[in-house]
């Protein structure tokens, strides 16, 4: 008797509130750094600029310019907030299997039957008008409609993350591309300056050859040197116009030239301060969107397991029908039905069971991959961190060898013209401050250039101004929250 009563009982809690089948998500438990590694090494000491957002600490109103218009415009942005709208469809969708199902029909007929199957004196032609309304509704008593509803939010969810994934890359990648662009034109200045030196000492020697002041072999020296600038000046130029194509495009325009604001040696850098942001977990996208991806594969086992049970639906049908179209809608006219169906497997072979060890199967890997991304997440800050560091110091080194090279070039210059060293020495000193002044302009854009990449790796701005989640033009991702 007590088996019965608990029975009866469990059977009127799934007939009230409904057995929802599958594990209810929960959050689960990873391992998580208490600090950075490099993250004291990489701070700044600086005074608060008072900037919106980080990239506002360039302190160049084009850069600025360029990445509002690349929000604006940029092609990837438009088909990832168009992906939200589909997801979002997709879900509401989902929820509709849930809610009754009402439709109409309205038909009319005209027919003639033969008179050699009729009695005498009954017409042989006949008119039937029918109108009926019907609705069904499939009682979701094990929950299958709820989980794939569940199953379906998380995925929008994952595509709004996704989204904002793409937002994140825009800024850093305008970003970097900028400073890219400064950084060529630094390296194509350099170099042209160092042709122009070259060139005037080019004249200067060919005089003193045609006086019979310097032997063939020190003109040959200097014209090689010029030459060896020029041989430099063509890819510098070339590497510029596909950059700038690449930041036409990035801001959502066809290629064009792109104006400067600052040259890269006079760019402020954005202040990184103390006690950066750790939580990963609720900030980077993909780390969010690999957990939604979790919530999905838990939400489908219950989907799965859903399969086993019986679906039971209700149809109702009321209607008119009648021979005369005038007399359709009266009372004698009516009509009506209304029938339960209960419908489950009895043997499928095992593809039931087959279906939950995928649902199970696709969870392990859903656990895995948000698992590896979160450690992946980590490792991006770090590395980060680490080349802020170690790019400001080359940077620091670079700018105290240029000085000293441009120092060299001048005592060298002076020793060769009063006669004590042959111009090989001065070539030598030039040579070397030519590169070095082309590395100090790489080092100045790899050190801005990892000060973006540590934005992309926290998910985020890390000012006061939080990270940017602004929604795109006509997105309707707020169909998350029907």
């Amino acid at each position: 008797m007590r088996r019965q009563a608990s029975g009866f009982a469990a059977l009127a809690l799934c007939l009230t509130a409904g057995c929802v089948q599958g594990p209810n998500y929960q959050k689960p438990a990873v391992e998580v750094p208490a600090a950075y590694r490099f993250g004291d090494e990489a701070y700044q000491a600086s005074t608060p600029t008072g900037s919106e957002v980080w990239w506002n600490g360039f302190g160049d109103p084009v850069l600025d310019g360029l990445v509002v218009e690349a929000l604006e415009n940029n092609r990837d942005l438009r088909i990832a907030t168009a992906r939200v709208d589909e997801f979002a469809a997709i879900l509401a969708g989902t929820k509709s299997q849930g809610l009754p199902q009402v439709g109409y029909g309205l038909s009319g007929n005209r027919q003639r039957t033969s008179e050699e199957k009729l009695p005498a004196l009954i017409d042989p032609e006949s008119t039937t008008w029918s109108a009926l309304l019907s609705a069904s509704w499939e009682i979701d008593l094990w929950g299958r409609i709820r989980r794939e509803t569940e199953a379906a939010r998380a995925n929008l969810l994952v595509t709004e993350e996704a989204r904002r994934g793409v937002i994140l890359t825009i800024i850093s990648s305008v970003v970097i591309s900028y400073v890219t662009l400064l950084d060529l034109d630094e390296q194509r200045r350099v170099t042209e300056a160092t042709i122009a030196g070259r060139s005037k000492s080019v004249d200067v020697f060919e005089t003193r050859l045609a006086g019979g002041w310097i032997s063939e072999f020190e003109m040959s020296q200097v014209r090689s040197e010029y030459e060896a600038a020029q041989a430099q000046l063509p890819a510098v130029k070339q590497a510029i116009a596909v950059q700038e194509n690449a930041l036409s495009v990035l801001v959502g325009h066809n290629p064009t030239p792109v104006v400067r604001g600052r040259d890269i040696a006079s760019l402020n850098a954005p202040p990184i301060p103390a006690g950066l942001p750790s939580d990963l977990l609720n900030r980077r996208p993909d780390i969010m969107a690999a957990e939604q991806q979790l919530v999905a594969s838990n939400a489908l086992i219950g989907a799965a397991r859903a399969l086993f049970f019986p679906r039971i639906s209700l149809t109702a049908v009321f209607g008119f029908v009648s021979e005369d179209l005038g007399r359709l809608f009266t009372g004698s006219a009516n009509t009506w039905s209304f029938t339960g169906d209960v419908a489950g497997p009895i043997y499928t072979g095992g593809g039931l069971t087959a279906a939950v060890d995928q649902a199970e199967a696709r969870k392990v890997q859903s656990f895995a991959n948000y698992e590896l991304t979160v450690q992946n997440a980590f490792r991006d800050v770090e590395d980060a961190l680490a080349a802020v560091r170690n790019s400001r110091e080359f940077r620091e080194t670079l700018e105290r060898r240029v000085a000293t090279l441009r120092r060299g070039v001048e005592l060298a210059t002076e020793r060769y013209e009063n006669g004590y060293s042959d111009y090989l020495e001065v070539l030598d000193t030039e040579r070397s401050l030519f590169n070095a002044e082309l590395q100090l302009s790489s080092a100045r854009g790899d050190y801005y250039r990892a000060i973006a990449s540590l934005y992309l790796a926290l998910g985020g701005d890390w000012t006061n101004a939080g990270y940017v989640t602004q929604p795109a033009p006509n997105s309707q991702s707020d169909r998350s929250k029907e």
